[in-house]
């Protein structure tokens, strides 16, 4: 009496579930594998009717190589590409105080073949530092003329900037997945400047004075840069040079900075 209730109860069950409209097909996920179990449907066996679109573990795998950050050093270099100015000592900069710091913080990429091609795009910040040697001062904030304090030592010399950036690149991967293989970028960055000022810091054998002036000092507003990118997975080497000179050329000779240096992507 009771094994024909138990089997009757299976069997109720039996076609109660088949009743359900359940999903045809049924994921295991076992560790960092997956089996899929496929019910096909009387009228189409043939068909499989696995979701194609692919899922968010997959589509991280679709990013471009834009976000993060890079770090450098920065050189001015002259109209022929030489880092020498005759007339406009100012600008020979110290490399060894002059770098650039990028944090890039938003990316997309359009695919053009699957992740192997794509057009990057994004937002990220640019802060450019630029030492200046020879104890030179700008005579006021809006003016690119300088003059030798004679009194002071600088310990520190610098003209700082803030840049908002825009990337367009055209991005080659080796690889079907973004954090794998090798990748390729290079296109220009657009840039509009966000604030800049000087800095200076003196030290006797007493004291540390410190002095920070914010001014235009005839840097343009606007920017843009050759770049490059090349790397491994998420670690590679990025170099950009200014396409439009830094300062105004009314003012003063074309200053083109050219900076290069590592990048590690998120």
């Amino acid at each position: 009496m009771k094994t024909g209730l138990f089997v009757t109860f299976i069997f109720f069950l039996f076609g109660y579930a088949n009743s359900q409209e359940e999903p045809d097909t049924t994921r295991i996920k076992m560790k960092e594998k997956q089996i899929l179990i496929i019910n096909h449907s009387d009228k189409d066996e043939d068909s499989d009717t696995i979701d194609a679109e692919p899922d968010k573990e997959t589509l991280k795998h679709f990013e471009a190589h834009w976000a993060g950050i890079e770090f450098g050093p920065t050189i001015l270099l002259n109209s022929a590409m030489k880092s020498s100015f005759p007339n406009d000592k100012q600008w020979e900069n110290d490399p060894g105080k002059s770098f650039s710091w990028n944090l890039n913080f938003a990316e997309y990429k359009f695919k053009i073949y699957k992740n192997y091609i794509g057009l990057t795009t994004g937002l990220g910040l640019n802060w450019t530092q630029i030492g200046l040697k020879n104890n030179l001062l700008f005579a006021n904030s809006d003016s690119l003329w300088t003059i030798q304090d004679t009194v002071n030592d600088y310990k520190k010399n610098k003209l700082r900037a803030v840049y908002l950036t825009v990337p367009l690149m055209l991005e080659f991967c080796t690889n079907g997945e973004s954090d794998k293989g090798f990748y390729l970028a290079a296109g220009v960055i657009g840039g509009v400047r966000l604030g800049s000022s000087t800095k200076q810091v003196v030290e006797d054998d007493k004291t540390t004075n410190r002095s920070k002036t914010k001014g235009v000092y005839g840097l343009n507003a606007f920017r843009l840069d050759a770049a490059v990118k090349l790397g491994y997975k998420d670690i590679g080497v990025f170099a950009n040079y200014n396409l439009l000179p830094l300062f105004d050329t009314d003012k003063t000779v074309g200053v083109y900075p050219l900076t290069f240096g590592l990048t590690v992507n998120f």
